[in-house]
């Protein structure tokens, strides 16, 4: 296999794999074609106003300041007088989009979303806004629209302000909330002299949902604890107040409408959402009006946390929900059908109503969910041969037909409250049902692309003992027995294909179910490789071949550790730091032996530091630009050395430009984190420096001279340059560390090659990355090659972990990239911060490219060893992938996964991008001079 074909192959293989676990863990849960399910009773409201607050905390809400007084008067009156509350349970993602899917179509988004930015419909549901007879909405352009473009007819109609005024920078963002109120205002006042909307707004079944973004972004621009939050939660409450005074006054206080106060999702302490911390899991709910409970005084009530005793809430009862449960709520109130994708269990201690009501709204809940099961298993059942279909036997047909005609009767026989418990048992067992039939192939596509992955790294084993290690013999393969392997995999083949296709299977099963095909066909053409290769084996010592596997486990299982802790990073370092110790290497080069294990401790320091984000430190930033700007200066004899004084004076200058490229990003953050403290938003010169910088950095390294230390140093001065423009703490020092280290490697390598023998001494200067070395000049793997990958393959994770649990959604921190942005864009905020993540990686890379230049290795056989290793972790993590437990547990289970399998795709590019880095140069036009005649 060419090394063109070999590479497209391992692309393909591990995009398979990376795609895979998003098909078997994260397809779409819904289903359609269900009947939708109404209460028969009146019910108790005509309409229903929803105020969602998006991003406040449950304490933010109801804890009361330092002098016994409640940030939310009006609200605080309202749960203590006149209605119900409690805590809302949201789910990992705490997001926006999902958070609002949660509460008004009641389910929980599958993370197909994420590839819509949380903005766009990945697949059509129902919603309460789509069941009720008009809705109109106020508020953000990224939320209201998915639910006017999902809704049947013309009824749901959106009033959104522009998503410019989306600005983190901006001097006060409640402007956006009192912009919400305001609309509300002169719609109601405009709908006096509009006959049509009167008559609209006068009907039944009618929703007004006014999304109030001001606490989230204020949340996010000054963090949750800041003043501008609090006093935000303030302005909310007051314009609560003036609504709801609004709306009784133009109903005439008729007693006819219901109210609800909840959040999407909350905010941790330094500013962002995403992840399962409870102060983003935890929301407020506080409902009031027609059909709702008046509060409950209660003696005592238990809860796990605390907060009852410092709300001082402990005496009035609270009613905890899941997210999904506010939907049916809702639909109970006012009398419209359930969503028909709902998976929420009508909060009945919410309802102030009959108990016929309650059992009758119940029962409509466990149709409605029964309703979905029964579609599910209908699909599955035509989907998969009758003699392999499993059915769930808690709910088969005998037994839904029970509890239905069981339900009825209680309910003519007026015993409502079995028909509660009978129903919240059915709700129960439908879920766990749709859940069943939802996972129902997972454990075969599992195991398919388990096999796979088995196989792949057989094979790549066997390439690089068979193309570059003395370990075998080339061995004739035979033909007859080649064709033979040939048509018996291709029978195979032919089997799963004929197996799948009788049973209607989605074409993505044909690709996992294929994929061990070829795999292991070409692990069994290798067949005599492996002979070969345990004959070998054989005559080495047991104990050294059992000694060096542990060693390579041990390794690895430090880096799948350093995944979950990342204090396992810094045991790694310091391990590293003893190496030349361990080696001998510090006899020959003692220094250089010195320097790095200085720069192995500095760098272990990292790990055990907080999460970045969390708190800004802009001195230490400046402080890493002028660092920078210090070892340039001391970088600037080396360049005096050249020979050819024209290129000097070039490369010269390109060194000057990147000296003040490091100043300006130093100068620009400086000033931005002044100009956004004193709400003054983002300077435009500061915005004009920014992308001028990142794009600059992307091209200058190509005008440098590609000795191999000039070229690196050039790199690193580029990309410093930007990442100083999107640090916001300490993190600005860690690519430097990590330059260090990486230049000392590429010394500490030289020095273990002539340790080993296995080449001379040439000085490090004189190489060249653009020199293509003699392919004869190639040597075969030693051992400590593998070594050499490892080292690689830990430092990449470090250079991931190394300032943050990127795995965590909620790490990410808006306030990196305000040099460049400050108003909300979710693709281009998320491409910055990738970016970020990207530049250490990119030092690493270039690193390896020179330490292959200079261990006269192809590049082909040190980069297999590396996907070998990264391979083998990516098994480990498919393994650990969880679908039980907390959100954060699975959340995290797979981001680890789809990190490791993008890490190898990602290495393969990086691979090529460290190439085009290290060894293309761009020539500057030569001015010719005219002389006169």
């Amino acid at each position: 296999m060419g090394i063109p074909v070999f590479v497209l192959a391992g692309l393909l293989v591990h995009c398979v794999f990376l795609v895979s676990i998003f098909d078997i863990y994260f397809s779409s849960p819904l289903v359609h074609g269900m009947t939708p399910q109404q209460t028969p009773l009146p019910p108790p409201a005509k309409r229903l106003v929803l105020f969602v607050a998006d991003g406040l905390r449950a304490d933010s809400l109801y804890e009361l300041s330092s002098n016994n007084t409640s940030r939310a008067p009006y609200l605080r009156s309202i749960l203590e007088n006149k209605g119900s509350w409690g805590i809302s349970h949201t789910r990992v993602p705490t997001e926006s989009r999902p958070g609002h899917v949660a509460l008004i179509a009641g389910f929980y988004e599958d993370v197909s979303a994420v590839a819509k930015g949380w903005k766009e419909n990945p697949v059509e549901f129902d919603s309460v806004f789509n069941e009720s007879k008009y809705t109109w909405s106020w508020g953000s352009p990224d939320i209201l629209p998915m639910f006017a473009k999902g809704a049947t007819g013309d009824h749901v109609y959106t009033f959104c302000y522009t998503a410019e005024s989306e600005d983190f920078g901006a001097d006060d963002a409640a402007k956006l909330d009192t912009w919400v109120f305001d609309h509300v205002k002169s719609f109601f006042n405009s709908s006096r002299s509009n006959q049509t909307l009167f008559s609209a707004l006068n009907k039944e079944k009618v929703v007004l949902f006014l999304h109030l973004l001001g606490i989230d972004t204020n949340g996010h621009a000054h963090r949750p604890n800041s003043r501008e939050y609090k006093e935000n939660i303030e302005k909310v409450d007051e314009g609560i107040k003036e609504i709801v005074s609004l709306i009784d006054n133009f109903y005439g206080n008729d007693g006819k409408t219901a109210f609800i106060l909840t959040s999407d999702h909350g905010m941790t302490d330094w500013g962002s959402h995403g992840a399962g911390h409870p102060s983003e899991t935890l929301t407020p709910l506080i409902v009031w009006g027609a059909g709702v409970n008046y509060p409950q005084k209660v003696e005592s009530q238990v809860f796990e946390d605390n907060f009852l005793k410092e709300w001082k809430l402990e005496h009035l009862k609270r009613l905890d929900v899941n997210q999904a449960d506010v939907a049916p709520l809702m639909a109970s109130l006012i009398g419209v059908p359930f969503p028909l994708n709902s998976v929420g269990t009508l909060p009945l201690e919410y309802l102030n109503n009959s108990a016929h009501f309650k059992a009758e709204s119940i029962f409509t809940n466990a149709v409605q969910i029964l309703e979905q099961f029964k579609v599910k298993m209908s699909q599955k059942k035509e989907t998969t041969l009758s003699f392999l279909f499993t059915p769930f036997k808690p709910l088969s047909d005998s037994e839904q037909m029970n509890f239905l005609k069981k339900a009825r009767l209680f309910i003519q026989q007026q015993k409502y409250d079995e028909v509660v418990s009978l129903c919240k048992t059915l709700i129960n067992l439908a879920l766990d049902g749709l859940s069943y039939y939802h996972t129902y192939d997972r454990l075969f596509l599992g195991l398919s692309i388990a096999v796979s992955f088995v196989g792949w790294t057989t094979y790549v084993i066997l390439v690089i003992i068979k193309m570059h290690t003395n370990l075998t013999k080339t061995v004739q393969a035979n033909s007859k027995e080649s064709t033979v392997l040939f048509y018996s995999f291709a029978f195979v083949g032919m089997m799963i294909i004929f197996f799948l296709w009788i049973q209607t299977c989605p074409w993505t099963y044909y690709i996992y179910c294929l994929l061990p095909v070829p795999v292991w066909h070409a692990v069994v053409r290798e067949l005599p490789v492996i002979q070969d290769l345990a004959r070998n084996l054989l005559s080495f010592h047991i104990t050294q071949s059992v000694g060096f596997l542990l060693v390579c486990t041990l390794g690895i299982e430090i880096l799948v550790f350093s995944f979950f802790y990342r204090s396992t990073l810094t045991v790694g370092l310091l391990v590293f730091a003893g190496w030349p110790v361990i080696s001998q290497l510090w006899v020959q080069a003692k220094t250089t032996a010195l320097i790095w294990t200085l720069l192995c401790l500095l760098l272990a320091i990292f790990p055990l530091m907080p999460v970045v984000g969390r708190e800004p430190n802009i001195p230490l930033v400046i402080a890493a630009g002028l660092l920078t700007l210090l070892i340039s200066c001391f970088s600037l004899p080396s360049f005096c050395k050249s020979e050819n004084r024209y290129r000097n004076n070039e490369d010269m200058k390109v060194h000057f430009y990147q000296m003040l490229t490091i100043a300006l990003s130093t100068y620009v953050v400086s000033s931005t984190h002044d100009s956004l403290k004193n709400k003054q938003g983002l300077p435009v010169l500061n915005q004009i420096i920014s992308w001028m910088t990142l794009v600059s950095s992307l091209v200058v390294p190509f005008l440098s001279p590609t000795f191999l230390l000039q070229r690196l140093f050039s790199i690193l001065l580029s990309l410093m340059s930007t990442y100083l423009l999107l640090s916001t703490g300490y993190e600005a020092l860690f690519p430097l560390v990590l330059s260090g280290l990486m230049f000392v490697w590429i010394h500490m390598e030289q020095e273990a090659l002539q340790h080993y023998g296995l080449s001379l001494k040439p000085k490090l200067a004189v190489f060249n990355f653009t020199c293509v070395t003699d392919i004869t000049q190639f040597r075969q793997l030693h051992l400590d090659d593998v070594r050499r990958a490892f080292f690689f393959v830990f430092f990449i994770v470090t250079a991931f972990f190394g300032t943050g649990n990127i795995a965590s959604v909620n790490s990410f921190d808006p306030a990196s990239v305000y040099c460049f942005l400050t108003v909300f864009s979710p693709f281009m905020m998320g491409g910055l911060l990738l970016l970020k993540v990207v530049i250490p990686f990119v030092l690493v890379s270039c690193a390896f490219e020179a330490v292959q230049v200079i261990t006269q290795l192809s590049s082909k056989s040190l980069f297999l060893i590396v996907l070998v290793i990264s391979d083998i972790m990516a098994l480990h993590f498919f393994f650990l992938v969880k679908d039980y437990g907390s959100w954060l547990d699975i959340g995290t289970s797979i981001s680890h996964y789809v990190l490791v399998m993008s890490l190898t795709i990602f290495m393969m590019l990086m691979n090529g991008l460290a190439q085009l880095l290290t060894t293309k140069r761009l020539e500057l036009p030569r001015r010719t001079k005219h002389h006169s005649t």
